[in-house]
Protein backbone atom coordinates (compact mmCIF):
# COMPACT_ATOMS: atom_id res chain seq x y z
CA UNK A 1 0.00 0.00 0.00
CA UNK A 2 1.31 3.27 -1.33
CA UNK A 3 0.93 6.26 1.88
CA UNK A 4 2.65 9.47 1.85
CA UNK A 5 4.21 10.17 5.16
CA UNK A 6 7.40 12.45 3.91
CA UNK A 7 7.96 14.42 0.44
CA UNK A 8 10.91 12.30 0.16
CA UNK A 9 8.61 9.05 -0.57
CA UNK A 10 8.13 11.21 -3.64
CA UNK A 11 10.27 11.32 -6.15
CA UNK A 12 11.37 14.14 -8.15
CA UNK A 13 9.54 12.73 -11.26
CA UNK A 14 6.29 11.95 -9.15
CA UNK A 15 6.39 15.69 -7.83
CA UNK A 16 6.28 17.08 -11.02
CA UNK A 17 3.38 14.71 -12.12
CA UNK A 18 1.78 15.80 -9.27
CA UNK A 19 1.95 19.78 -10.44
CA UNK A 20 1.13 19.01 -13.99
CA UNK A 21 -2.12 17.06 -12.92
CA UNK A 22 -2.94 19.96 -10.27
CA UNK A 23 -2.65 22.81 -12.92
CA UNK A 24 -4.53 20.77 -15.40
CA UNK A 25 -7.23 20.91 -12.73
CA UNK A 26 -6.70 24.77 -12.22
CA UNK A 27 -7.68 24.56 -16.57
CA UNK A 28 -10.28 21.59 -16.60
CA UNK A 29 -11.72 21.69 -13.07
CA UNK A 30 -15.08 19.88 -14.60
CA UNK A 31 -13.21 17.16 -16.22
CA UNK A 32 -12.69 16.05 -12.57
CA UNK A 33 -15.83 16.76 -11.08
CA UNK A 34 -16.77 13.22 -10.76
CA UNK A 35 -13.64 10.75 -10.97
CA UNK A 36 -13.82 9.79 -6.96
CA UNK A 37 -17.56 9.54 -6.96
CA UNK A 38 -18.50 6.33 -4.55
CA UNK A 39 -14.83 7.19 -2.43
CA UNK A 40 -14.55 8.36 0.80
CA UNK A 41 -12.03 10.36 2.62
CA UNK A 42 -11.07 10.26 6.29
CA UNK A 43 -9.83 13.32 7.72
CA UNK A 44 -8.58 12.40 11.01
CA UNK A 45 -7.20 15.74 12.93
CA UNK A 46 -5.65 14.85 16.37
CA UNK A 47 -4.52 18.46 16.42
CA UNK A 48 -6.36 21.77 16.19
CA UNK A 49 -6.19 22.85 11.97
CA UNK A 50 -8.12 24.77 9.54
CA UNK A 51 -6.22 25.22 6.47
CA UNK A 52 -4.85 21.87 5.73
CA UNK A 53 -7.99 19.98 7.04
CA UNK A 54 -10.57 21.96 5.09
CA UNK A 55 -8.59 21.95 1.58
CA UNK A 56 -8.23 17.84 2.19
CA UNK A 57 -11.97 18.07 2.16
CA UNK A 58 -12.85 20.42 -0.42
CA UNK A 59 -10.33 18.62 -2.57
CA UNK A 60 -12.66 15.48 -1.88
CA UNK A 61 -15.70 17.17 -2.22
CA UNK A 62 -14.43 19.08 -5.76
CA UNK A 63 -13.26 14.90 -6.88
CA UNK A 64 -17.44 13.86 -6.58
CA UNK A 65 -16.28 12.21 -3.39
CA UNK A 66 -17.21 12.39 0.09
CA UNK A 67 -15.99 13.00 3.36
CA UNK A 68 -16.01 11.80 7.21
CA UNK A 69 -14.04 12.31 10.10
CA UNK A 70 -13.09 14.03 13.36
CA UNK A 71 -11.38 17.79 13.67
CA UNK A 72 -10.36 17.33 17.45
CA UNK A 73 -8.93 14.37 19.60
CA UNK A 74 -11.26 14.94 21.88
CA UNK A 75 -14.00 13.83 19.54
CA UNK A 76 -12.77 10.41 19.08
CA UNK A 77 -11.91 7.48 21.08
CA UNK A 78 -8.42 8.47 21.63
CA UNK A 79 -10.31 10.32 24.38
CA UNK A 80 -10.69 7.28 26.12
CA UNK A 81 -7.21 5.23 25.09
CA UNK A 82 -7.68 4.09 21.95
CA UNK A 83 -4.33 3.42 20.73
CA UNK A 84 -3.57 5.28 17.22
CA UNK A 85 -3.30 2.03 15.65
CA UNK A 86 -7.01 0.77 16.31
CA UNK A 87 -8.32 3.58 16.00
CA UNK A 88 -6.70 3.39 11.86
CA UNK A 89 -7.48 -0.49 11.99
CA UNK A 90 -11.17 1.09 12.58
CA UNK A 91 -11.34 3.48 9.85
CA UNK A 92 -9.56 2.13 7.36
CA UNK A 93 -12.76 -0.38 7.31
CA UNK A 94 -15.05 2.68 6.58
CA UNK A 95 -12.97 4.81 4.23
CA UNK A 96 -10.75 4.83 0.84
CA UNK A 97 -8.04 7.07 2.00
CA UNK A 98 -7.54 8.99 5.34
CA UNK A 99 -5.33 12.08 5.96
CA UNK A 100 -4.03 12.35 9.73
CA UNK A 101 -2.44 15.39 11.51
CA UNK A 102 -0.98 14.13 15.47
CA UNK A 103 0.70 16.68 17.90
CA UNK A 104 3.50 13.29 18.05
CA UNK A 105 5.92 12.74 15.93
CA UNK A 106 6.07 9.27 13.79
CA UNK A 107 2.42 8.96 14.25
CA UNK A 108 1.06 8.87 10.64
CA UNK A 109 4.28 6.01 10.01
CA UNK A 110 2.41 4.20 12.55
CA UNK A 111 -0.67 4.72 11.43
CA UNK A 112 0.32 3.22 7.97
CA UNK A 113 1.53 0.23 9.34
CA UNK A 114 -2.04 -0.87 10.31
CA UNK A 115 -4.03 0.88 7.56
CA UNK A 116 -5.94 -0.90 5.12
CA UNK A 117 -5.91 1.99 2.90
CA UNK A 118 -3.74 4.61 1.78
CA UNK A 119 -2.30 7.03 4.64
CA UNK A 120 -1.28 10.79 4.29
CA UNK A 121 0.52 13.05 6.73
CA UNK A 122 -1.08 15.60 7.10
CA UNK A 123 1.38 17.09 9.80
CA UNK A 124 3.13 15.40 12.92
CA UNK A 125 4.46 17.65 15.24
CA UNK A 126 7.60 19.51 14.50
CA UNK A 127 8.73 16.82 12.03
CA UNK A 128 7.03 16.94 8.72
CA UNK A 129 4.19 18.18 6.71
CA UNK A 130 4.31 16.83 2.97
CA UNK A 131 1.31 17.93 1.11
CA UNK A 132 1.95 21.74 2.63
CA UNK A 133 5.33 21.10 0.51
CA UNK A 134 3.96 19.94 -2.61
CA UNK A 135 1.48 23.28 -2.17
CA UNK A 136 4.78 25.42 -1.86
CA UNK A 137 6.40 24.12 -4.78
CA UNK A 138 3.13 24.47 -6.76
CA UNK A 139 3.08 27.68 -5.69
CA UNK A 140 6.66 28.52 -6.37
CA UNK A 141 6.52 26.46 -9.91
CA UNK A 142 3.42 28.66 -10.82
CA UNK A 143 4.78 31.88 -9.39
CA UNK A 144 8.57 31.71 -10.38
CA UNK A 145 8.11 29.47 -13.70
CA UNK A 146 10.71 26.97 -12.11
CA UNK A 147 11.80 25.08 -9.67
CA UNK A 148 15.24 25.23 -10.01
CA UNK A 149 18.24 28.47 -10.23
CA UNK A 150 16.61 30.90 -7.05
CA UNK A 151 17.47 32.06 -3.50
CA UNK A 152 14.57 31.62 -0.68
CA UNK A 153 14.97 33.08 2.42
CA UNK A 154 13.48 30.84 5.63
CA UNK A 155 12.30 33.61 8.44
CA UNK A 156 11.39 33.32 11.53
CA UNK A 157 11.02 29.81 13.39
CA UNK A 158 12.97 27.46 11.96
CA UNK A 159 13.81 25.05 14.14
CA UNK A 160 9.92 23.71 15.04
CA UNK A 161 8.92 24.85 11.59
CA UNK A 162 7.99 21.49 10.18
CA UNK A 163 7.02 23.20 6.74
CA UNK A 164 10.19 24.10 6.59
CA UNK A 165 11.97 20.74 7.27
CA UNK A 166 10.03 19.58 4.18
CA UNK A 167 10.44 22.22 2.03
CA UNK A 168 14.21 22.17 2.14
CA UNK A 169 14.53 18.29 1.87
CA UNK A 170 12.30 18.66 -1.22
CA UNK A 171 14.37 21.55 -2.60
CA UNK A 172 17.77 19.35 -2.27
CA UNK A 173 16.92 17.72 -5.05
CA UNK A 174 16.88 20.35 -7.48
CA UNK A 175 19.42 22.53 -8.79
CA UNK A 176 20.94 26.04 -8.36
CA UNK A 177 18.90 26.43 -5.12
CA UNK A 178 20.44 28.56 -2.35
CA UNK A 179 19.06 28.43 1.57
CA UNK A 180 19.37 31.61 3.56
CA UNK A 181 18.34 31.35 7.23
CA UNK A 182 17.11 33.91 8.92
CA UNK A 183 16.27 33.85 12.30
CA UNK A 184 17.29 34.28 16.19
CA UNK A 185 20.21 31.57 17.65
CA UNK A 186 17.23 30.23 19.74
CA UNK A 187 15.29 29.00 16.92
CA UNK A 188 18.01 28.30 14.25
CA UNK A 189 17.65 25.48 11.90
CA UNK A 190 18.21 22.12 13.52
CA UNK A 191 21.70 20.64 13.43
CA UNK A 192 20.44 17.43 11.56
CA UNK A 193 18.61 19.17 9.11
CA UNK A 194 21.94 21.58 8.04
CA UNK A 195 23.49 18.32 8.18
CA UNK A 196 21.60 15.62 6.54
CA UNK A 197 20.17 17.67 4.24
CA UNK A 198 21.74 20.89 3.43
CA UNK A 199 25.51 20.24 3.82
CA UNK A 200 25.10 16.51 2.51
CA UNK A 201 23.18 17.07 -0.83
CA UNK A 202 25.86 20.38 -1.33
CA UNK A 203 23.49 23.50 -1.14
CA UNK A 204 24.78 26.42 -0.87
CA UNK A 205 23.56 27.80 2.65
CA UNK A 206 23.76 31.30 4.83
CA UNK A 207 23.10 31.62 8.12
CA UNK A 208 21.58 35.31 9.46
CA UNK A 209 19.85 37.23 12.03
CA UNK A 210 19.29 40.06 10.00
CA UNK A 211 16.30 40.00 7.29
CA UNK A 212 16.99 43.27 6.08
CA UNK A 213 20.66 42.12 4.90
CA UNK A 214 19.56 39.65 2.82
CA UNK A 215 16.17 40.65 1.78
CA UNK A 216 17.74 42.63 -1.81
CA UNK A 217 19.19 38.92 -2.78
CA UNK A 218 15.82 36.86 -2.39
CA UNK A 219 13.56 35.25 -5.49
CA UNK A 220 11.29 33.82 -2.38
CA UNK A 221 10.80 34.66 1.26
CA UNK A 222 9.08 32.52 2.80
CA UNK A 223 7.55 33.68 6.75
CA UNK A 224 6.95 31.29 8.96
CA UNK A 225 4.94 32.16 12.67
CA UNK A 226 7.04 31.53 16.33
CA UNK A 227 4.54 28.38 17.19
CA UNK A 228 3.58 28.73 20.90
CA UNK A 229 2.30 25.33 20.85
CA UNK A 230 6.42 23.75 20.13
CA UNK A 231 7.31 26.31 23.81
CA UNK A 232 7.58 24.35 27.15
CA UNK A 233 8.20 27.93 28.10
CA UNK A 234 5.79 30.95 27.72
CA UNK A 235 8.38 33.48 28.84
CA UNK A 236 10.79 32.40 25.55
CA UNK A 237 7.72 32.06 23.46
CA UNK A 238 6.64 36.07 24.13
CA UNK A 239 10.44 36.69 23.93
CA UNK A 240 11.24 35.59 20.32
CA UNK A 241 7.21 35.76 18.74
CA UNK A 242 8.03 39.06 17.34
CA UNK A 243 11.32 39.05 15.80
CA UNK A 244 10.31 39.33 12.49
CA UNK A 245 7.55 41.30 11.22
CA UNK A 246 7.24 41.75 7.79
CA UNK A 247 6.59 45.19 6.90
CA UNK A 248 6.08 47.37 3.82
CA UNK A 249 9.05 49.57 4.56
CA UNK A 250 11.02 46.26 4.93
CA UNK A 251 10.32 45.55 1.35
CA UNK A 252 11.85 48.30 0.19
CA UNK A 253 15.05 46.78 -0.93
CA UNK A 254 13.44 43.81 -2.12
CA UNK A 255 13.10 42.69 -5.98
CA UNK A 256 10.19 43.69 -7.54
CA UNK A 257 8.99 39.87 -8.81
CA UNK A 258 10.00 38.56 -5.32
CA UNK A 259 7.48 35.92 -4.08
CA UNK A 260 6.18 36.44 -0.61
CA UNK A 261 4.78 33.18 0.82
CA UNK A 262 3.47 31.74 4.30
CA UNK A 263 2.00 28.64 5.63
CA UNK A 264 0.05 30.25 7.78
CA UNK A 265 -1.85 30.64 10.21
CA UNK A 266 -0.41 34.22 10.25
CA UNK A 267 -0.40 35.89 13.81
CA UNK A 268 1.19 39.48 13.14
CA UNK A 269 4.69 37.91 11.15
CA UNK A 270 3.18 39.87 7.84
CA UNK A 271 1.82 42.74 8.02
CA UNK A 272 -1.91 42.98 6.52
CA UNK A 273 -0.60 46.07 4.54
CA UNK A 274 1.85 43.73 2.58
CA UNK A 275 -1.85 41.61 1.39
CA UNK A 276 -2.17 44.17 -1.32
CA UNK A 277 1.12 43.90 -2.43
CA UNK A 278 1.34 41.88 -6.00
CA UNK A 279 4.43 40.25 -4.10
CA UNK A 280 1.98 38.54 -1.13
CA UNK A 281 0.95 35.04 -2.62
CA UNK A 282 0.41 33.59 0.54
CA UNK A 283 -3.60 33.40 0.13
CA UNK A 284 -2.50 31.56 -3.84
CA UNK A 285 -0.68 29.36 -1.46
CA UNK A 286 -3.89 28.20 0.28
CA UNK A 287 -5.84 27.73 -2.79
CA UNK A 288 -3.35 25.94 -4.75
CA UNK A 289 -3.23 23.70 -1.74
CA UNK A 290 -6.44 22.33 -2.30
CA UNK A 291 -5.40 21.43 -6.27
CA UNK A 292 -2.22 20.01 -5.31
CA UNK A 293 -4.09 17.64 -2.73
CA UNK A 294 -6.55 16.90 -5.39
CA UNK A 295 -4.09 15.70 -7.61
CA UNK A 296 -2.59 13.71 -4.66
CA UNK A 297 -6.00 12.07 -3.89
CA UNK A 298 -6.18 10.89 -7.73
CA UNK A 299 -2.45 9.54 -7.45
CA UNK A 300 -2.73 6.94 -4.12
CA UNK A 301 -6.68 5.81 -5.58
CA UNK A 302 -5.24 4.63 -8.32
CA UNK A 303 -2.18 3.03 -7.31
CA UNK A 304 -4.43 1.44 -4.29
CA UNK A 305 -6.58 0.34 -7.09
CA UNK A 306 -3.87 -0.70 -9.51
Amino acid sequence: MRHLLDIMDLSVAEIDELIATANDIIARPAAYADVCAGKKLATLFFEPSTRTRLSFEAAMLDLGGKVLGFSDAQCSSSSKGESVADTIHVVSCYADIIAMRHPKEGAPRVASMHSEVPVINAGDGGHNHPTQTLTDLLTISRELGRLNDFTIGFCGDLKFGRTVHSLISALSRYTGIKIVLISPEELELPDYIQRDVIDKNGLESYKTTDLLEVMPQLDVLYMTRVQKERFFNEDDYLRLRDSYILTPDKLDTAKKDLKILHPLPRVNEISVKIDADPRACYFKQVRNGKFIRMALILKLLKEAEA
